[in-house]
């Protein structure tokens, strides 16, 4: 069972552990784009773990929280539209568990009831793609704010 606590906000007040790395996954199934986004939080000092669909996503999550604290993701960035599973669907199958760890939801797609349903099963936050290092930056700091105030 995977342990997940969706975010009550994401605009708390800075903490002195807001710089420390983090590990952040990456679920997209664009490998371009999600190489430049796994590049843009390593240039940010994050460490990475990448899954290529909803499916593996699970399947790397259950893993690391029987793996070793420091290899825990603090953050989840997932895409809406991947095979086998979508980032809502991942949001869908993670509701309910206990799982410490915030979600930011990917999407091409402007449409608002994506954005609406994504904050309802729990995501921090939605990015619309195409977005720069900053925003991606920004949002992952946002969402360890919340962690450390939890």
């Amino acid at each position: 069972m995977l342990c997940f606590n969706p975010p009550e906000a994401l605009m708390l007040p800075p903490t002195d552990q807001e710089s420390e790395p983090m590990v952040v996954m990456v679920a997209d199934d664009d490998d371009d784009f999600r190489a430049a986004i796994v590049a843009a939080l390593q240039a940010g000092g994050h460490s990475t773990i990448e899954a290529r669909d909803g499916q593996e996503l699970l399947e790397l999550l259950e893993r690391a929280q029987d793996g070793p604290p420091n290899r825990r993701p603090h953050v989840l960035i997932t895409d809406v539209k991947m095979p086998k599973l979508s980032g809502l669907g991942v949001l869908e199958a993670m509701r309910g568990a206990c799982w410490n760890l915030a979600v930011v939801v990917v999407t091409a797609l402007s449409d608002a009831s994506i954005d609406t349903f994504a904050v309802r099963l729990g995501a921090a936050s939605v990015l619309h793609k195409p977005f720069g290092a900053d925003v991606l930056l920004t949002v992952v700091r946002d969402a360890r704010r919340h962690l450390l105030a939890t």
